[in-house]
């Protein structure tokens, strides 16, 4: 195949957790062009960062009559569409009007995704089988995203003045459930800024839902250790968390830090880890005790992250440096 089109709406972690297909797919059909259709500011996490060689936004206007029945297609979309040997949706089309449209236009290979998750198996795994129609399989089910030259310069700036190592929360989520109570993040970091053995720095990051925790947080926390990552492109803020310390909830981010290559502790409550979390190595998930975050002690995570049979070994030693000790 020569022309590849990848249609994958949905939030930051959907997407993420669509990168495994997406690997195997490259892999196995090297040399094609592949382009995502998606929303830009999150499908551009795989543009020219192997995955695609280019990404086309969803949110065009003209793209709204291929959900109407029976509309007439404009002919620069019907052309674009046609122009593809094969296309994989994971748009949610129960009626498979868009579908039909599609084929209207002369598409000659269309697969259909699942749009959504169920609790069956983990959610990379669900989303793997477009692609294992084709024949090809998907083993590796972690995510991983490769940042550009100019990713790792932006980091680099951000970082520049932050004694490492770099220990970056994010104390939000798209749900007021899965968040860990905002106190509780700031006993855990009170309890690193008071130590003196503390040597590292804490960046703190936040997109638009997040502001009222990280208002609290900037009132609070004046330590020129501490610095707060707002509404970064998600490109840049990737290429940030590569190499920290990172805790998080059931979140996009929480897989946009574990697919850029941080060492992860996940703190999940009433979502299922089995189908949501990041399946990446670096990643240790941390469950909330009858899935109620608010029951989940300060000290309880700080003792996790420092436990000798922890399977991320690497993250307890860059914990003992910056001077949690046991």
């Amino acid at each position: 195949m020569n022309r590849i089109l990848v249609i994958r709406g949905g939030a930051i972690g959907d997407f993420i957790l669509t990168l495994p297909a997406l690997k195997a797919l490259r892999d196995a059909y090297p040399q094609a062009h592949i382009e995502i259709l998606g929303y830009k500011h999150i499908a551009v996490l795989a543009e020219n960062r192997f995955y695609a060689q280019a990404v086309r936004s969803i949110e065009y206007g003209p793209l709204s009559s291929f959900f109407a029945k029976n509309s007439k297609q404009p002919a620069e979309l019907a052309n674009y569409f046609a122009s593809f040997d094969l296309i994989v949706s994971y748009l949610y089309d129960p009626d498979e009007i868009f579908a039909q449209n599609l084929l209207a236009c002369g598409v000659q290979y269309l697969i259909r995704g699942p749009a959504k998750i169920d609790n069956s198996a983990h959610a990379a795994r669900q989303l793997a089988k477009p692609v294992e129609e084709l024949g090809i399989k998907v083993v590796d089910l972690a995510a991983r995203i490769f940042a550009s030259p100019e990713d790792r310069k932006f980091a680099r700036e951000f970082l520049r003045n932050l004694p490492r190592p770099i220990l970056a929360i994010h104390p939000g989520s798209g749900s007021e459930k899965k968040n860990w109570p905002l106190g509780n993040w700031i006993n855990l970091g009170n309890e690193l800024l008071a130590r003196e053995s503390f040597r590292g720095s804490i960046v703190v990051i936040s997109g638009e839902a997040d502001h009222a925790q990280v208002a609290r947080l900037e009132e609070l926390w004046k330590d020129e250790r501490i610095a707060f990552s707002k509404n970064q492109l998600l490109a840049h803020l990737a290429a940030l968390l590569e190499n920290s310390i990172f805790i998080g909830h059931d979140s996009g981010i929480s897989h946009l830090a574990a697919a850029a290559g941080a060492k992860c502790v996940l703190l999940f409550g009433p979502t299922d880890p089995d189908v949501w979390a990041p399946r990446n190595k670096n990643v240790r998930v941390i469950r909330a005790p009858n899935g109620d975050l608010r029951k989940l002690d300060v000290d309880l995570v700080r003792d996790a992250l420092l436990d000798p049979q922890d399977r991320i070994p690497v993250l307890r030693q860059e914990l003992m440096r910056i001077g949690i000790r046991t």
